[in-house]
């Protein structure tokens, strides 16, 4: 996802595999007893490609009360837009979810995070290419990467793709906003051929999917 480049808009496969059978996570981090607002919130990190389009599928999300664009993998030295986008600094373009697990869970942050970009792309979502649009998780805790690990192992198990999931699992040392002209990118400028072309489309696909994880504004 370069800014002057409008080549090749896709950010994944227009479906990559079966992902209207996802099945529900069997291993989550929390429990959905509390009242909402009670559990106290939480974050996960996650990489799917451009940050412009996995922000605009969670912002979208019930329960999520902020998702900032961001890098993670690498130092803060080479945190920024430029050096990271050289696909040498070990950064991936990632989101940062600040969410209520009373409301929605990590599991099904993970349903749809899997449902919504191509994890059996290595280094790469559709013409975006290079180490920065990496399929992984960066997990905070041993509760995240269990989670996660037990989840791709029921994609497995359901045949969910048809090529072997990619994603990889990464300790989260540190998170880095990105730029300020990177957030709520996609919600500012509709009309961006890039976001036209592709984030708005796959925010679409989320919400055709999970109608009944969006907040009420966005189910209307």
């Amino acid at each position: 996802m370069m800014l002057m480049m409008f080549s090749g808009f896709s950010c994944s496969r227009p479906d990559p595999g079966q992902s209207d059978k996802l099945p529900e996570p069997k291993t989550d981090t929390a429990a959905q007893t509390q009242p909402a607002g009670d559990a106290g919130e939480k974050h996960a990190v996650f990489a799917g490609g451009c940050f412009w389009c996995t922000e605009a599928v969670f912002e979208q999300l019930n329960g999520v009360s902020d998702v900032v664009s961001g890098y993670a993998g690498g130092s803060a030295e080479t945190a920024n837009y430029q050096a990271v986008c050289t696909g040498e600094t070990g950064h991936a373009e990632v989101i940062r979810i600040t969410y209520d697990p009373s409301v929605i869970s990590f599991g099904q942050l993970l349903k749809v995070f899997f449902a919504t970009h191509d994890p059996t792309q290595r280094n790469r979502q559709g013409n975006d290419v290079g180490t920065q649009y990496r399929s992984a998780i960066f997990y905070h805790d041993d509760a995240e990467k269990a989670a996660a690990e037990s989840y791709i192992a029921q994609l497995y198990e359901a045949g969910v793709f048809s090529e072997p999931i990619v994603t990889t699992l990464e300790p989260l040392d540190a998170f880095y906003p990105a730029e300020q002209y990177h957030q709520d990118y996609a919600r500012q400028n509709p009309t961006q051929p890039y976001v036209r072309a592709a984030a708005l489309p796959k925010a679409e696909k989320a919400r055709q999917k999970f109608p009944e994880l969006l907040k009420p504004q966005e189910s209307e």
